[in-house]
């Protein structure tokens, strides 16, 4: 029989976003595993499922970039001690900076093994190199393995893992359709869509997430005749208000306000894609992965993206169609309107699942623990 193991998870919050949603899938594939699964954040709406899923919470505040932080160190160590884990698997710098410096005060021979996994494209700095430090790194895709290779060179290149984020085919089903209340609720407060094509912007409103090109290409296709329909599916922090006002503006100024409609936050953004003619990505930065690119080819729904980053990676593995150079907004405009006209279809791919990225992971912790000695 294989070793019970039991593993400690860290990062700043369980409020939402992706950081957090892989860390209740891996808590949750530890438990169904017959593993001990404890988290320790600063909280969060999203404990309650974690809880009630199997796993244990403890809250400590190690969220806050400050070097008051570092105060959390003691605190940390104490609970390792007590809990005497096999695993501590930092996700973001904090933490990962309060539990390196925690293991760090352990006896070597018995303390816990270091993993991190790298989310993001971090600003390259002695703060950012933390999450580099682990004795395995889990790159969320080549594009940050990459990253880690040319930016942390004290990192080996043996430690580093290559596991990418995954979708659960029972949540995002290929081919999947909404309900008939659904549609009709939709329907009703968004009765603008009705007899056009829509094509789909998922994410937060920033400056990063390419509002401004989406806006021009829909401009662009209206005025070639196409009936189309922007939508701007995403949620604006108090602090970028500003920003989404300035949108707003631009639509206001290319006549487009009656075809581009801003949803705000939204929960049932697995329907929204569904009903989509097109999904774009269309970020001015690489980013580390593409969940949403994932999540709609998924359905079935074709995607469009910039090619670099990890939405680059997940199209050029499952939809290459969809893959246009760099800002290149000449071809993002031919390539829209021909798969609007045409008739290709996404193929479903049995690539990029959440069974194999929890799989992989655990793989990682079982792996690490069978060594003995431990060091971080």
């Amino acid at each position: 029989m294989e070793k019970t193991l039991t593993v400690v998870q860290t990062l700043p919050a369980l409020h939402s976003g992706g950081v957090e949603r892989g860390t209740l899938e891996i808590a949750r594939a530890l438990v169904a595993a017959g593993h001990r699964s404890i988290v320790i954040s600063s909280g969060g709406r999203l404990v309650d499922q974690l809880v009630r899923e199997g796993s244990e919470h403890i809250t400590l505040p190690v969220h806050r970039k400050s070097l008051f932080s570092l105060l959390q160190v003691r605190p940390f160590r104490r609970l390792l001690e007590d809990i005497r884990p096999d695993i501590v698997h930092a996700r973001s710098r904090i933490p990962a900076w309060i539990a390196w410096l925690a293991l760090r005060g352990m006896n070597p021979a018995t303390r816990p093994h270091f993993v991190t996994t790298v989310h993001g494209l971090y600003s390259v700095s002695p703060y950012s190199a933390i999450m580099a430090r682990g004795e395995r790194v889990i790159a969320v895709s080549e594009t940050v393995r990459q990253y880690i290779l040319q930016h942390y060179h004290a990192c080996q290149p043996d430690s580093i893992r290559l596991i990418y984020r995954g979708v659960d085919p029972s949540e995002f089903p290929y081919g999947y359709q909404p309900t008939a209340e659904w549609r009709q609720q939709w329907q009703a407060r968004f009765p603008q869509l009705t007899n056009k094509k829509v094509l789909t912007l998922p994410g937060r409103i920033t400056r990063l997430k390419g509002h401004e090109a989406f806006i021009s290409l829909i401009g662009q296709l209206k005025a070639e005749g196409l009936a189309v329909h922007g939508v701007i599916v995403g949620g604006a922090e108090e602090k970028k208000q500003d920003y989404l006002a300035e949108l707003h503006q631009l639509v206001a100024r290319h006549n487009l306000a009656d075809d581009i409609t801003f949803t705000g936050l939204r929960n049932d953004i697995r329907d929204i894609f569904a009903v989509s003619d097109l999904v774009f990505s269309l970020s001015s930065k690489p980013e580390s992965f593409g969940r949403t690119v994932l999540e709609a080819l998924r359905l079935g729904r074709p995607v469009i993206a910039w090619d670099k980053g990890g939405a680059g990676e997940i199209l050029a593995r499952l939809w290459p169609e969809g893959l246009i150079p760099d800002q290149d907004t000449d071809r993002l405009g031919s390539q829209a309107r021909q798969l609007l006209l045409g008739t290709r279809q996404v193929p479903e791919s049995n690539s990029f699942l959440l069974e194999t990225m929890c799989r992989e992971t655990l793989a990682v912790y079982e792996d690490l623990a069978s060594h003995p000695g431990k060091s971080s």
